[in-house]
């Protein structure tokens, strides 16, 4: 699988290999076999989980469930062994930089696309996919160009998010 397409199908559905808002500790274990580091809270009541390119933070209490997800995309443009690393692991094989315009490319053909919210935010486009609580923030300043870093118009991370609950 590409990298863009696994994207892509994050971006429209808001799950990663299966793994959304809710899902189990044990769920995200057996979805990705891939060495992570743990950092816990001070007190224990949170827990992050950073698999280099994607990190998942889960709420606190015995029965530990996904509050968040957010691949890092921007950390392949400086990390030459992070997506060869990846690619062994999990079979997704990434390029360096993915565009915006690429990702929606891919959206656009292999899915049905949701409908986006765009907002400034300062350096950075976040293009919010309504139905799937999916952001894209995207790099949004010209001077940025490609290298160590991602440039302009570059997908700098996506990340899953739950809805607020009206109270």
């Amino acid at each position: 699988m590409t990298g863009v397409s696994f994207l892509a199908s994050f971006l429209a559905t808001g799950r990663l290999h299966g793994i959304g808002i809710g899902s189990a500790l044990a769920d995200v274990d057996r979805a990705f076999r891939h060495p992570f580091v743990d950092v816990v809270g001070d007190e224990g009541d949170w827990l992050r989980r950073d698999y280099g390119l994607v990190e998942f933070a889960f709420n606190p209490g015995a029965d530990r469930v996904l509050a968040t997800a957010t691949v890092q995309l921007h950390r392949l443009a400086s990390d030459d062994d992070l997506a060869a690393a990846w690619a062994r692991s999990t079979g997704i094989e990434f390029p360096r930089y993915v565009s915006w315009e690429e990702l929606w490319d891919e959206v656009s053909r292999a899915h049905d696309a949701p409908e986006l919210r765009i907002r400034d935010q300062g350096g950075f486009l976040e293009y919010r996919a309504l139905r799937s609580n999916v952001s894209v923030l995207v790099v949004d300043d010209e001077d940025e160009e490609r290298g160590r870093r991602v440039g302009d118009g570059d997908v700098w991370s996506l990340d899953l998010w739950a809805p607020a609950r009206p109270s």
